[in-house]
């Protein structure tokens, strides 16, 4: 049965990435230059036009691109994860009453499909940034893979709850897509938490993503705070978020085709 399910999973993620055009060499490629084409527009807009500048006190000589990379990859993967999870059950409603398959993993293949292309994109990103100087060589470097992977697990927790709740509420799907607009101006991936007012520091780092953020940047970078016990908050945020969307999940799929 696992090995079924798995050559199950393996299927769909191929129909996943495919249809998001990695069925091509041109669409391969472009998977690789998209990420760097748009940490050129971001660094452009904000460093050149908008001339952001770090504090040198914290963060010494650190460009502002290198920066943005390390915050705004593991983002774009969490909230492309989400938005396309969140209608896998819908958009695959024809197969829920003809094909025998564990619905979970109609979830779980998107969001694998999307962490894998980011993953590429931003071990290309972190190779030209090396490559460049800009980035230095540090064994903790390592640790990104394994934070890569626990913010998947993350993503896949919420992407089963959000997928569940879309086919009974169609209209979330909207609702979230500007929800995670909002968040990501929220989290610290455009400046860093040394420039939240003190106030409402509390407040930010009760939004996940800022600590996960906080994670990739202290891996890549060596700067700010976050230690042993981030990640263990971060291992048990991963922890809570599956077993809370799996069981969520389970519970509503039943009624699934009566929705739908």
């Amino acid at each position: 049965m696992p090995q079924q399910r798995l050559g199950v999973l393996a299927e769909l993620l191929r129909r996943d990435l495919k249809h998001r055009y990695l069925g091509t060499f041109s669409g391969g490629l472009w998977a690789l230059l998209q990420p760097l084409l748009q940490l050129a527009i971001y660094g452009y807009v904000f460093g050149t036009i908008f001339r952001a500048r770090l504090p040198e006190a914290e963060f010494g000589e650190l460009g502002f691109i290198t920066f943005l990379a390390i915050g705004l990859w593991p983002w774009t993967a969490f909230a492309e994860a989400l938005n396309r999870a969140s209608t896998a059950i819908v958009d695959n409603a024809g197969l829920l009453g003809k094909v025998a398959l564990p619905r979970p993993l109609l979830v779980v293949a998107p969001v694998l499909a999307g962490f894998l292309l980011h993953l590429a994109g931003f071990v290309a990103v972190l190779l030209v940034l090396l490559g460049l100087g800009w980035l230095e060589p540090r064994w903790s470097l390592l640790w990104l893979p394994p934070l890569f992977v626990l913010l998947a697990g993350f993503s896949l927790g919420l992407a089963w709850l959000f997928a569940a709740v879309s086919v009974f509420v169609r209209d979330f799907t909207h609702v979230l897509a500007q929800a995670l607009v909002l968040l990501f101006f929220l989290t610290p991936v455009l400046y860093p938490r040394s420039l939240i007012p003190a106030g409402l520091q509390g407040l930010a780092d009760a939004n996940p993503m800022a600590l996960f953020v906080a994670l990739f940047r202290q891996a890549a970078l060596g700067v700010g705070d976050a230690g042993p016990a981030q990640v263990v908050a971060a291992l048990a945020l991963t922890a809570a978020s599956l077993a809370l969307g799996l069981f969520v999940f389970r519970r509503l799929a039943p009624h699934f085709e009566d929705f739908l």
